[in-house]
């Protein structure tokens, strides 16, 4: 006979009426979550206060501050799984987001979640829940899960109230994302020049594949970035899955006299390090060395695997055993790189950047992989990032984007390239083993972007165009304050995509840009566009790029 001995239920957290459940999500790392409290705080109030002054509304948190943590965010799936469990499933939920957030806390249980949900995400470039709120939108359109999402400064413009009201009344927001063009196989623009190269580039990746290698997976809480694996061979990019473990033994076979030889190389082109002595809180040498001996050991991966592109998922792992993976992403992602030598002495692909896939987003991937085998096989400059949708603000009348990562940019995107960048010790909430970032003001040109999502195993993607600026000094300075001062940041406009479309539409934190000349921009749009269909991969053009098909 059979006996079941499950944990007892607890009795179901209910909304009454006029009544709805807060949520709040962050880090895993519970340094940041104590950082981050302030913030949250101050916006659960100003919440409270709309919620209760304007529609007569009660926000009944679902979860209790925690004296002992100093803070009262979910900061594990195991913390987030009980936590919905115990929630009516027909409850409207609020998940405010003011500090960047390890989606999988919450997610998994709200796929699952009957009742009406709302993603609220305060507009501010601190922490920040922006980032938090597009990493968690995405993540549920993986998931197949029906959410609205809103966001606002300070919760005090109309845009914010409307919103609200109407997901309250009818436990949706309808957003326009008229802004998102379809493009099918048979647009006019098919029969031009361009649109035969990209089907031709993408035949070559369908036939060769181009294999993506990922030091672990799964960065961060970021669902939205693993991508099943039959999407990837259905477009004919599939991951070598490698392990961090291999990167630290191969790092350990870097010699120092060769990890020295690289760091003067880069001093000699004229990057700044800002070195001090206290490594708990300073940038020293030996971090950045150890950066120097990770580039090294990617590079020889690389080689050794016949990979396009490589990255390392650091957070968490590495970050408790060397330092900071950025400095060795941004530079192997770079053309102007340290000559690497293999095994034999040989230097491995030079002349050529390999594309660094930071935090292994498998979205960014895709992009940076095909931009980079499409660039380089037109003989233009083929160095790809990705940035996260940091922040934005106007300035003189136009609403610039702040587009910021933790240091993983070649240095080709930055105003005056290597002699431009400056090295600071990441902050140590983050990166308690330290090394550099490269920092530095992006530079002015004509740019592409694009993000890969997926539903089910199809393999979507947005393709845009915009402008990169070089802002004044004082309010650039402004910009990085308001941010992650030792990132380096870049500030553009999008062509025909606001803030609020982007904000509406855009399915994940990350974007990918890659530098292009004016002049070959349509051009390169449209081999682009016809790389992604012949691959197999569902496009839509967002904002006044479609013009230029």
């Amino acid at each position: 006979m059979l006996t079941l001995n499950l944990p007892e239920s607890k009795p179901l957290i209910k909304a009454g009426a006029n009544e709805v459940l807060l949520v709040t999500n962050a880090d895993l790392r519970e340094s940041a979550n104590v950082e981050c409290w302030p913030v949250q705080h101050k916006f659960e109030a100003k919440l409270d206060h709309v919620l209760s002054d304007r529609f007569g509304v009660r926000a009944r948190r679902a979860h209790l501050y925690k004296g002992d943590k100093g803070h009262g965010f979910i900061s594990s799936q195991r913390e987030g799984s009980d936590l919905i469990a115990s929630i009516d499933p027909d409850a409207p939920v609020i998940v405010l987001l003011t500090a960047w957030q390890y989606s999988h806390h919450l997610a998994p249980s709200l796929a699952k979640h009957r009742g009406p949900v709302l993603l609220l995400a305060n507009f501010d470039g601190t922490w920040p829940g922006l980032v938090g709120m597009l990493c968690m939108a995405g993540t549920l359109t993986s998931l197949g899960k029906a959410y609205s999402r809103l966001w606002s400064s300070e919760f005090d413009d109309e845009f914010f109230y409307n919103g609200l009201e109407s997901w309250l009344k009818t436990g949706q927001i309808k957003h326009d994302t008229s802004y998102l063009h379809p493009v099918l196989a048979s647009h006019p623009a098919s029969v031009t020049p361009a649109w035969a190269i990209g089907q031709q580039v993408g035949e070559f990746v369908l036939r060769n594949k181009e294999i993506i290698g990922l030091f672990d997976s799964f960065c961060m809480g970021m669902i939205n970035g693993v991508f099943p694996q039959k999407a990837l061979v259905d477009i004919g990019m599939p991951m070598e899955s490698l392990s961090q473990s291999a990167l630290l033994v191969e790092m350990a076979k870097v010699p120092q006299s060769l990890r020295e030889e690289c760091l003067a190389w880069y001093e000699a082109k004229g990057m700044k390090f800002q070195f001090g002595s206290d490594p708990a809180t300073e940038l020293t040498r030996d971090q950045v060395l150890e950066q120097c001996a990770m580039m090294i050991a990617m590079a020889r991966f690389t080689q050794r695997f016949g990979l396009t592109s490589v990255g390392v998922q650091y957070q968490q792992g590495l970050a408790q055993s060397c330092a900071a993976s950025d400095f060795a992403e941004g530079a192997i992602g770079s053309t102007a790189r340290f000559p690497i030598p293999d095994e034999d002495g040989k230097i491995i692909r030079a002349g050529k950047p390999i594309p660094c896939i930071n935090e292994v987003d498998m979205g960014t991937a895709i992009p940076q992989t095909m931009l980079f085998r499409l660039l380089d096989s037109l003989g233009l400059p083929s160095e790809t990032t990705l940035h996260d949708i940091r922040w934005g603000s106007e300035f003189e009348g136009t609403f610039y984007w702040d587009f910021e990562i933790s240091g993983s940019v070649p240095f080709e995107h930055l105003k005056g390239g290597i002699a431009g960048a400056t090295g600071y010790r990441q902050p140590a909430m983050y990166f308690p083993k330290g090394g550099s970032s490269i920092h530095g003001q992006g530079k002015a040109g004509r740019l592409l972007w694009a993000r890969a999502h997926y539903e089910g195993t199809q393999v979507f993607m947005h393709i845009g165009t915009g402008t990169a600026v070089e802002l004044p000094a004082a309010e650039f300075e402004r910009r990085r304050r308001a941010t992650t001062y030792e990132w380096p940041l870049l500030n553009c406009t999008l062509d025909g995509v606001g803030r609020d479309e982007l904000m509406a539409g855009h399915q994940s934190n990350h974007i990918t840009i890659a530098y292009v000349d004016a002049d070959k921009l349509p051009d390169v749009l449209r081999a682009f566009v016809a790389q992604a269909i012949t691959q197999h991969i569902k496009v839509c053009v967002a904002g006044n790029a479609v013009n230029l098909l």
